[in-house]
Parts: C-alpha cells; sequence; structure tokens
C-alpha cells in the first residue's frame, strides 16, 4: 500500500495533466458535430494505454463511435479482469449555467470541474493510471483487458454487435467498471445493484401548422397543454405511476432487505440543502434510499413546444415533445415496459389531437452477488485503502452493458466506483474530487492483487 501512495503522490501532477488533456476533448456522443472529437478522443486512449503498457491495442470501428481495446496476458494460468468504461460524454447544454467552460478542466475546492470528469473519463483513467503503476512496478497481478466504449451516454447502440462478435477476445473470468458513486469520502460503499432503463420520445400534434393563439385559441386543442395534461396523469395521487401493468413484474424486497439497505448513512436534511429544496417528493410508502435503489421511475427529462425565443409571440404550437425516461428494476424487461408505456400513452389520447411515441433505447436491471471472490477482492481493497468498510448499496443509475456482458460473457461485474452523488453528472458544473481520482489509483491494484490471492 505504501508503494502505491509513493508512486501515486509523486506523479499526481502528471496524472492530472494527462486527465485534464482527456477532458479538453468534447467526446459528445449525442451530437453529431462532436464526431471528430469523439475520434480523436479514442485515439488519446489507446495511445495512453500503449503508454502505460498495454499490448495489442487497437481503436475499433464500429457502426458507430470507435471502441478502444487493449491487453496484457502475463501468464493464461493467472484470472483476467477486464475493465469497462466510457469515453463518451453527455452534452454540455446549457453553457451559460456552467461557472466556468465545460471543457475546459478549472479545479475549485480540491474537485476538479468538467463535463466528463466524474462520468466516466476520471473514473475509467483511474484504472489506466493504476496499470501503468502496476506496470512499472512488477505488480500485476492479473492479466488485464480494457474496453472503453464511445456510445455509452447514447445507448451502447453498437457494443452488443462488438461483444458477440469478440467473445473471444473478451474472455475474462470477471468485468469491473468504475462509473458509479460511493456514499462518501469517509464511508466508502459498493455498488450492488443497477437499475434498468426505457426511454422514449413523445409527440403530441394539433394543428397542421402554428395558429394565433388569439383568432384559434378556446376553439383548438393546444398540443402542449394536452401533452402536460397526459404527462400529469402517468403518476396517481400517491405518486405512483398509472400504466397498467407496471409493476406486474417488480421484486419486492422484504423487511430485512429493506432495513438493512435503511442502514447506509443519510441526512435528510443535508440532501434537502444540497438540492435546494424544501421537502423530498416520491412514491408514498418508501424512504428516499428506497425510491432511488429499489422501486421503479417515470421521470420527464425534457419538453418542448410553441415559441420559447426572446419576447413574447402569441403562438398555438402545432406540435409538442417530451422525452422520458423510466428506471427499472428487478424483474422488469425494458422493451415489456415501452411497450406498456406506448400502448397507454397513445391509448388516452383524446381524439383531437394525435400522439406518437418514438421508443429510443433501453437496458436491463442487474443485481451483482456480495458473496462472489470479485466483490471480497473489491471490499478488501476499500477497506484497506480507506480504513473503513465499505457498505453494500443500490445505484439509482443504469449501465445498461452490465446485463449485456452478463448475458452474451457470462460474466459479472463488480461496481468499483468512486464518484459522490454530488457530483452533478449529466448537470452543469460536473466535478469529480482530486483525492477521488488519486485514492481510486491507489485502491485498484490492491483490488487486482486481492482478486488474484482470493481466485486460488
Amino acid at each position: 500500500m505504501q508503494n502505491i501512495k509513493e508512486y501515486v503522490e509523486a506523479n499526481k501532477q502528471r496524472f492530472l495533466d494527462e486527465l485534464f488533456d482527456l477532458l479538453r476533448l468534447p467526446s459528445v456522443s449525442a451530437d453529431p458535430k462532436f464526431k471528430g472529437d469523439v475520434q480523436k478522443t479514442a485515439e488519446f486512449v489507446a495511445q495512453k494505454l500503449r503508454d502505460a503498457g498495454a499490448d495489442k491495442v487497437e481503436v475499433c470501428a464500429t457502426a458507430g463511435n470507435p471502441i478502444v481495446y487493449g491487453e496484457k496476458i502475463i501468464d493464461p494460468s493467472l484470472p483476467t479482469v477486464l475493465t469497462y468504461g466510457h469515453y463518451d460524454v453527455q452534452p454540455a447544454d446549457p453553457y451559460e449555467l456552467w461557472d466556468t467552460p465545460p471543457f475546459e478542466p478549472t479545479i475549485r475546492d480540491g474537485k476538479i470541474y468538467a463535463r466528463g470528469s466524474a462520468d466516466d473519463k476520471g473514473q475509467f483513467y483511474m484504472h489506466v493510471k493504476a496499470f501503468e503503476y502496476m506496470m512499472k512496478n512488477n505488480a500485476l497481478a492479473c492479466n488485464i483487458k480494457f474496453m472503453i466504449e464511445g456510445e455509452e451516454e447514447v445507448g451502447s447502440v453498437n457494443l452488443g454487435t462488438f461483444v458477440k462478435e469478440n467473445t473471444e477476445r473478451l474472455k475474462a473470468d470477471v468485468i469491473v467498471i468504475s462509473d458509479t458513486s460511493m456514499i462518501s469520502m469517509a464511508q466508502p460503499s459498493l455498488e450492488t445493484g443497477l437499475r434498468g432503463l426505457s426511454y422514449v420520445e413523445v409527440e403530441v400534434t394539433g394543428p397542421n401548422r402554428d395558429l394565433h393563439s388569439g383568432v384559434y385559441g378556446g376553439a383548438v386543442a393546444n398540443p402542449a397543454t394536452i401533452l402536460a395534461k397526459l404527462i400529469a396523469s402517468l403518476h396517481d395521487e400517491n405518486n405512483h405511476i398509472a400504466i397498467p401493468g407496471f409493476y406486474d413484474d417488480v421484486v419486492e424486497l422484504t423487511d430485512e432487505e429493506r432495513k438493512a439497505l435503511n442502514e447506509a448513512p443519510f441526512d435528510i436534511e443535508e440532501y434537502k440543502s444540497d438540492l435546494g429544496i424544501q421537502n423530498i417528493w416520491g412514491e408514498k410508502g418508501y424512504t428516499t434510499l428506497e425510491r432511488t435503489g429499489i422501486r421503479p421511475t417515470l421521470e420527464v427529462n425534457g419538453i418542448w413546444g410553441g415559441y420559447i425565443g426572446e419576447g413574447a409571440k402569441t403562438v398555438l404550437p402545432s406540435k409538442a415533445n417530451a422525452k422520458i425516461s423510466m428506471r427499472l428494476v428487478p424483474n422488469q424487461n425494458s422493451e415489456r415496459i415501452t411497450e406498456l408505456f406506448k400502448k397507454h400513452f397513445e391509448g388516452i389520447a383524446p381524439d383531437y389531437v394525435k400522439v406518437e411515441v418514438k421508443p429510443h433505447h433501453g437496458g436491463e436491471p442487474v443485481v451483482t452477488p456480495t458473496d462472489s471472490v470479485a466483490y471480497k477482492a473489491a471490499e478488501k481493497a476499500l477497506h484497506e485503502t480507506f480504513g473503513v468498510k465499505p457498505i453494500p448499496t443500490r445505484g439509482g443509475g443504469s449501465i445498461p452493458i452490465v446485463a449485456l456482458f452478463e448475458d452474451v460473457l457470462g460474466l459479472k461485474t463488480v461496481l468499483l466506483g468512486f464518484g459522490l452523488d454530488s457530483d452533478n453528472l449529466h448537470s452543469p458544473n460536473e466535478k469529480y474530487g482530486i483525492e477521488n481520482y488519486l485514492m481510486g489509483i491507489s485502491t485498484i491494484p490492491l483490488f487486482h492483487k486481492y482478486y488474484a490471492e482470493l481466485s486460488k
């Protein structure tokens, strides 16, 4: 442990400089105008893997953005760890809400502010630097493979094809992902489950063109008003999702499991203060930790229609749209939920508008075992680095490819995340603690060490 800390401290500035160079590349996968930057980012990651000592490094073309692959096989008899991460990032819009430019990393109060700093560039790059340490110090205890993709933020559109076509190349004993969060730096945790996802876009169409709201208002249905009413009807008075069949497959936790989940440290007043809200909201009968970990949700991610420019324009819009995501829990299926939503939403539409539901992407919920060799190795590594035994938690987010890996490669995943829920993921002013970054680099070699030892 002392050797790792000394190495990290001696190379701290270089590690930060390299991460800053990576963060300056605007690898936004959702917007085609950043296509060239996405390619540059893949090439940057490939070069850093080569510099760290990886073999067979390749920028693998797909029908979309490239996947970076690299490996170091030191002994076929040793266990192999497949490290997954993603170099693409969410759009930075709205730019005006950032205190500093999103692609010019800035340090404030020990935090790195930049788009992708926590999700997921800062976190996957920890593995590259940990690998560098292990190579330079003859401390590589396992074979390592890297698969860093560029489409996670748009649903990993082409990853499934790549995985299915490269099952031999991707053979491993476990997958490790750092794209999740911990409770705090004082109390580390390991996420043991992730929610699935169903993402759709809805469009409500009224008249065949935008109309004068004075001439036609009150006589023609306003798509924006109808859309708002339809969305409002998706939750009942208990904030329960009001789509028939939505909860049919939900696995209910036992009282003992719910009790254990709620033993994680959580300060509701601090939570409200951090978010600037007066009170919490959610499904009746469940705590905040349960609402964000073990219960399905339905949220509007964006809504638009009509005139939203400066000043006034008295218009009755022809169309109104919304993007809606549903987070799913075991044993819900994303395709079934998408179909239930589509049938319900289009079915409740009044005849004075037309409604269309367009499915985008989805993924399945997963639960990872806490009695596996890999989990125990991660637990020991975090305990040694932080001095505190990590608590198992359930994550509210989704990493759809975790279920894909289990289905196609037959591999379980360890979610070894070092972010915090307060890191403003997908929001303006995303940040990642310098301490989190460096502690991650220090912890990852220990995971490999203990995984090799416990696998014997």
